[in-house]
């Protein structure tokens, strides 16, 4: 594209943060309703969200909660997406077994990923270890994120994917995307 002047014009690409990414990309997939367990890697998405006038967002007290207030939106016809750190995975088995799978419930979890990566918390790195495998067992399907060029292309299909057939999905935020939890020194 040229300019007036006859030089090219110049586009300068703005890089968009990985919270930016996923808020737009939820709301793209009119996805309105997000319930979480407050993280601290997840705090700038959270403030986003209550910031943002298209989501209706709330703290919850446990991921039990948040799954079964979008379990239930869903089946009033609304979208709804979680946001959970890797120890309150833990605390999900029976809801998802129970209620999420074989009610073909689209749930959307996003999880900020501990346990991993310089991780101090012994629990956190057990749940971390078994979260994938009790996934898989229940067939779910789950993608972990470690590169912002993957997250857009990553939660826009596995938004749509869950949607069309009526199946839940995971998204594990990696702290290799999102700079994970900062330790006191």
């Amino acid at each position: 594209m040229a300019a007036a002047d006859g030089h090219a014009a110049s586009h300068a690409t703005i890089e968009r943060s990985w919270h930016e990414i996923i808020l737009q990309t939820l709301k793209r997939n009119d996805v309105r309703l997000v319930p979480y367990v407050p993280d601290r890697v997840l705090t700038t998405l959270i403030r986003s969200l209550h910031a943002d006038p298209f989501f209706t967002t709330f703290a919850t007290a446990r991921e039990e909660e948040a799954v079964g207030i979008v379990s239930g939106a869903w089946m009033g016809g609304a979208r709804g997406a979680v946001l959970m750190q890797t120890s309150g995975f833990a605390t999900l088995a029976n809801v998802l077994a129970s209620l999420v799978v074989p009610c073909q419930i689209p749930l959307i979890m996003f999880v900020s990923e501990r346990g991993t990566l310089g991780e101090f918390n012994y629990g956190q790195s057990l749940v971390c270890r078994t979260m994938r495998p009790v996934l898989d067992s229940l067939a779910m399907e789950h993608h972990t994120i470690t590169r912002l060029d993957e997250l857009e292309f990553t939660v826009d299909r596995s938004i749509k994917q869950a949607v069309t057939t009526q199946a839940p999905v995971t998204l594990i935020l990696s702290p290799l995307l999102t700079g994970g939890k900062v330790f006191d020194k």
